[in-house]
C-alpha cells in the first residue's frame, strides 16, 4: 500500500492543503475544528511526515553555533577540525555551522559569549564549558529565546539543556580504575590524580568513577587528592613535581583530561615515566606519540567527529521535533593502546 501523502489527509478532513500545511507545520491562525479534523484524518491515515523531504523541498537552513574553549589545548584542536570537517560535508540539507571561542576560566566571560549569541542568528547552541551558576542561567536565556541546546562532552544536567552529546564520564573513570588495578596486579603504592579543571563536570565524574572502582576492587591502591592546575602548565608543573619527590612510592598516574603534554614533560623529567603506570584521555598528536614510545600505558578516548555530528542530528530532531535515535546517538568509550593504535 503506498503511503498517505497530503492530498489523502486533506481530501479525509474535508479540508484545503494550505490548512493541511498549516497544522502539520504548527503555524498560526487555523481554526481549532480545522486542526481535529487534519490530526484525525493524520491518525486515521498512519500519515509519518517525512521531515527531511520537508525540508529539502523548502530548502530549510539550519544555524548552529557551537561554543567551544578558548585554549591551545591538542583535543580543541581536534574538536575545531571535526567542525570544520562537518561544515563541508554534502548533504541533503543546509547547514551552517559557526565556532565560537569562550574562556577557559571565567564563567562570567563564558556567559557573557552564549548570551551574545543573537537569536536571529542561530536555531541551535551545542556548549562544551564547566557548568557554572553563570552558565546555567545563560542557557535558560537562550532557551527562553527558542534556541535547541545541546552540551556536547561535559555535561551540564542542571540546567535547561535539551541533551547531552558525550561519554558516560563516570563510567569512563570506573574504566579507567580498572584497568590501573589490572595493570598493577594488586601491588600496593600510591595514585596520582591530575585535573585541568575540578570545575569541568567530566572531570569529577571521571575521579567519582575511578575512586569507585579502586575502593571496591583495589583497596590496596591509596588514590591522592587531585591536583588541580587550573589549566596553567607552569602551575602543573611546579605541584607535580612537588608531589613526586615527596611521595617516591608513586606507582600510577591518571590523568583526567587537559595538560597532557605538560604532565608527560614532568614524569620525564622526573623519571616516573619509566615505572609508573600511566592512563590519559583522549587521543591526541602528543598522546598517540607517548603510547608509540610506551611511556603510556593506555589512553581512553572518545570519537570526537561522531560527537560532533551527533550534536548536529540532535539539534536538528528538537528542531524538527521527531524522535532522537538513542543507538545513533550513544557515544562510546574507546580504550586505545599501543597494540591496536594502527586501527584508530
Amino acid at each position: 500500500m503506498a503511503r498517505p501523502t497530503v492530498h489523502d489527509i486533506a481530501r479525509e478532513a474535508g479540508v484545503s492543503l494550505a490548512t493541511v500545511d498549516r497544522v502539520l507545520n504548527a503555524r498560526p491562525r487555523v481554526r481549532e475544528h480545522s486542526v481535529r479534523l487534519v490530526q484525525a484524518a493524520v491518525e486515521k491515515l498512519g500519515y509519518v511526515r517525512d521531515v527531511s523531504a520537508a525540508n529539502l523541498a523548502k530548502r530549510r537552513e539550519y544555524r548552529f553555533a557551537f561554543v567551544i574553549p578558548d585554549n591551545k589545548s591538542q583535543f580543541v584542536a581536534t574538536i575545531r577540525d571535526a567542525l570544520s570537517d562537518a561544515g563541508r560535508a554534502p548533504g541533503p540539507d543546509r547547514i551552517s555551522i559557526e565556532t565560537i571561542l569562550a574562556p577557559t576560566d571565567d564563567p562570567n566571560a563564558t556567559a557573557r559569549v552564549l548570551l551574545g549569541l543573537i537569536p536571529a542568528q542561530f536555531q541551535g547552541v551545542a556548549i562544551m564549558c564547566p557548568e557554572t551558576p553563570q552558565v546555567r542561567d545563560a542557557v535558560t536565556r537562550l532557551k527562553q529565546a527558542g534556541l535547541a541546546v545541546v552540551a556536547m562532552i561535559s555535561d551540564l544536567p542542571s540546567s535547561a539543556r535539551d541533551h547531552f552529546v558525550g561519554v558516560n564520564n563516570v563510567a569512563a573513570g570506573r574504566t579507567a580504575g580498572a584497568l590501573m588495578g589490572r595493570f598493577l596486579d594488586q601491588k600496593p603504592g600510591k595514585v596520582l590524580v591530575i585535573s585541568g579543571s575540578l570545575a569541568s563536570r567530566d572531570s569529577i565524574e571521571r575521579r567519582f568513577g575511578f575512586d569507585g572502582i579502586l575502593a571496591e576492587r583495589f583497596p590496596a591502591l591509596n588514590v591522592l587528592p587531585t591536583i588541580e592546575s587550573r589549566n596553567d602548565n607552569h602551575r602543573l608543573i611546579s605541584i607535580v613535581r612537588q608531589i613526586l619527590v615527596s611521595h617516591r612510592d608513586i606507582i600510577g598516574i591518571y590523568a583526567l583530561g587537559s595538560g597532557n603534554a605538560a604532565i608527560l614533560d614532568v614524569l620525564r623529567a622526573t623519571d616516573t615515566i619509566r615505572h609508573a603506570t600511566v592512563i590519559m584521555h583522549e587521543l591526541t598528536p602528543i598522546t598517540r606519540a607517548a603510547l608509540e614510545a610506551d611511556e603510556v600505558d593506555v589512553v581512553i578516548m572518545q570519537n570526537v567527529g561522531h560527537i560532533v555530528r551527533s550534536s548536529i542530528r540532535v539539534l536538528r530532531a528538537h528542531l524538527d521535533k521527531t524522535e532522537i535515535v538513542e543507538s545513533q546517538e550513544t557515544i562510546r568509550i574507546e580504550i586505545v593502546m599501543r597494540e591496536n593504535l594502527i586501527t584508530v
